[in-house]
């Protein structure tokens, strides 16, 4: 066997692809982060950080966030525009907007905020609760709040006052209905709003979220409506708040054309807006920045077939070219991209806690010892006659022969330790035939190799950190983060802790493909084995549920600066009772109730007051204790 290399492990788990330049393998055999212009001056190991954090009495599974590299996204996607913009000598600019839904947490959008000042960065809302956090942290009288979402008169007013403020909202019309509302509160409060439009674009784009186009998407005026619109504002002498366009294709949009035909169409109604009369302004792109999950850089949904600056360059040059068509001034582009921006912001860390092997080694023993079991019979001739020509046929025969054992299980005519021997012998007869002469069939070798696969338990919840992977079949890359400098040896899929046959990963990022398995190693006796599922900044957090009442991970940030790494806002994960009190229980009415049966108990002789204490200790500890495996519990 050659000599395994990190740039075989570079390889196996396309880190360079899927990376954009954040991750790669030391030579040490560990994944490092670059956090600083990707330089290797930078790189810090996770390993490093996960033991850091372990030391200091943080436990895993732990999600780390990256600081300097949400910097990084919103200085690359700013400058991206802008460089396109000066590339043709488009006459308007460019602002962000970051879709707050994307993910809520306040350490993103603080630092999106503070760091995107230089540019201007705004928000995106789609509630009365996101508007409020908008409110709160744009500080800039430049930056955009584009207020989508079903709005109330309470959402209008808190619109309408942050004009008041000096933050430049603007109220997007995305329903008929809300035209009068939005004249109403306007008039009552007396203050003149930014309107803007959301069309609704024709254009289905590809991939997860193609109903976010059309004529049956949700959201959006078709173009009767959009006349209808301006009619009213033109009736209600209102025409000149009319400001903004906007549209939106969809997340995650994996094709360039359909990119460039969206923008052609929205310019064509942004034209037709200003010869209705309006000023308008702003022209609002929407979303649909994909990243590269895979790392195939292809139209699949994991994946794109553009890179940011293709995108931002056919943006820029379909509408400037809309614009000199129409004689109309370039208006200012915004968009709201948030995939693309807090992606790689955010790493999983979760230990392995067990594994199940169906991948027997050959052991002669075994055979002897089922020889004189009748209802073995078959497989173990089968076994005699395997040979290189007549493997897939030999598979053939294993797998009727095991049927019909099971079978006659059902009907009482084989006992449980035949049919234990018969599964053991079967699958050593299947991990010879894989091992040492494969399948002919292509189909049937993967199938047979995911049979083979081991099930590597590990410590978190699907549903809670990765709910894209079980909802929309998302991929994302995972890998182990340490001991890269020696070959995998076994292949395995993953489950989580929930007691939820759903709650498993069995996609992969693979060479060429989507594999049915990972390659992993045998998890050390005496330590940890770590894995790492990266770019799940994007949603997951905000999408995640109680299933099984595993809350919150353990999170911490890292930073670089002044040619050193820190760790800080540093949360602690949901405790039990925290869980307890998101779905109506009152932990100490629970404590209560136990100490009830506690001294019932002790009044009927059944315990001792001591070990009562130890009960109520017990269950008191287990209040607090973090929702995941713990593998070090405090005494």
């Amino acid at each position: 066997m050659d000599k395994w290399t990190i740039q075989d492990a570079e390889a196996l788990y396309r880190i360079n692809a899927w990376g954009n330049g954040y991750f790669h393998i030391s030579e040490q055999g560990e994944v490092e982060v670059r956090l600083k212009d990707k330089s290797p001056d930078s790189s810090v190991s996770l390993l490093s950080i996960a033991k850091g954090l372990q030391m200091r009495g943080m436990k895993l599974p732990v999600l780390l966030r990256f600081s300097n590299i949400l910097d990084d996204r919103i200085q690359h996607i700013n400058e991206s525009f802008l460089q396109a913009i000066a590339d043709v000598g488009y006459q308007g600019t460019y602002r962000g907007v970051y879709p707050i839904k994307v993910n809520q947490q306040q350490q993103v959008v603080e630092e999106i905020c503070k760091y995107g000042k230089q540019y201007h960065h705004g928000l995106e809302t789609g509630s009365k609760a996101e508007l409020i956090i908008a409110l709160a942290h744009i500080d800039d009288p430049q930056a955009y709040v584009i207020c989508n979402g079903y709005k109330d008169e309470e959402y209008i007013d808190l619109a309408l006052r942050g004009l008041s403020l000096g933050i430049q909202t603007v109220l997007v019309v995305e329903m008929p209905g809300e035209v009068g509302i939005i004249l109403e509160r306007s008039k009552a409060l007396g203050i003149k709003p930014n309107i803007g439009l959301r069309m609704k674009p024709s254009t289905v784009a590809s991939g997860h979220w193609t109903d976010s186009g059309g004529d049956r998407s949700v959201f959006g005026l078709n173009t009767t409506q959009v006349i209808e619109v301006v009619d009213r504002l033109r009736n209600e002498s209102m025409l000149d708040c009319l400001i903004l366009l906007h549209y939106h294709l969809g997340s995650q949009i994996p094709t360039i054309h359909d990119i460039r035909v969206g923008a052609t169409e929205a310019a064509r109604v942004y034209a037709g807006l200003i010869h209705e009369g309006a000023p308008m302004g702003l022209l609002d792109i929407g979303g649909g920045l994909a990243i590269d999950y895979d790392g195939t850089h292809s139209d699949s949904s994991n994946s794109r077939n553009y890179s940011t600056k293709e995108y931002c360059d056919d943006v820029v040059e379909e509408i400037m070219n809309i614009c000199k068509e129409e004689k109309i001034t370039h208006p200012t582009i915004l968009s709201e991209s948030g995939r693309a921006l807090v992606t790689y912001y955010s790493v999983l860390l979760m230990n392995v806690l067990d594994t199940n092997t169906f991948r027997y080694a050959p052991d002669a023993s075994s055979f002897e010892q089922s020889e004189s079991l009748p209802a073995l019979e078959n497989l173990l001739y089968v076994r005699t006659m395997l040979n290189e020509k007549n493997a897939q046929e030999c598979l053939n025969d294993l797998n009727y022969y095991r049927e019909e054992i099971r079978n006659k299980f059902l009907y009482g005519k084989v006992n449980i330790r035949e049919r234990a021997a018969a599964e053991h012998v079967y699958w050593e007869i299947v991990a010879e035939i894989q091992e040492k002469y494969g399948i002919v069939n292509a189909a049937e070798f993967r199938k047979l190799e995911h049979q083979l696969s081991d099930i590597y338990y590990a410590n978190f919840s699907l549903f809670q950190s990765l709910p894209d992977v079980w909802a929309i079949d998302q991929l994302f890359p995972i890998m182990p983060i340490h001991m890269l400098d020696v070959r995998p040896d076994r292949k395995a899929v993953l489950s989580d802790i929930t007691c939820d046959s759903e709650g498993k990963i069995d996609r992969f990022i693979g060479d060429r493909e989507t594999e049915d398995t990972l390659a992993l190693h045998t998890p050390p006796e005496d330590d940890d084995y770590i894995l790492g599922v990266f770019l799940v900044g994007a949603y997951q957090e905000t999408l995640g549920d109680l299933h099984n009442l595993l809350g919150d991970t353990n999170v911490a940030t890292v930073t670089f600066e002044n040619g050193s790494f820190s760790l800080h806002n540093e949360l602690e994960g949901d405790t039990v009772a925290d869980v307890l009190s998101y779905v109506e229980y009152e932990p100490k009415r629970l404590e209560g109730m136990i100490r009830a049966k506690a001294e019932k108990a002790v009044e009927e002789g059944r315990i001792t007051p001591l070990e009562r204490r130890k009960i109520i200790s017990a269950y008191t500890a287990g209040m607090r204790g973090y929702t995941y495996y713990e593998t070090d519990q405090e005494e």
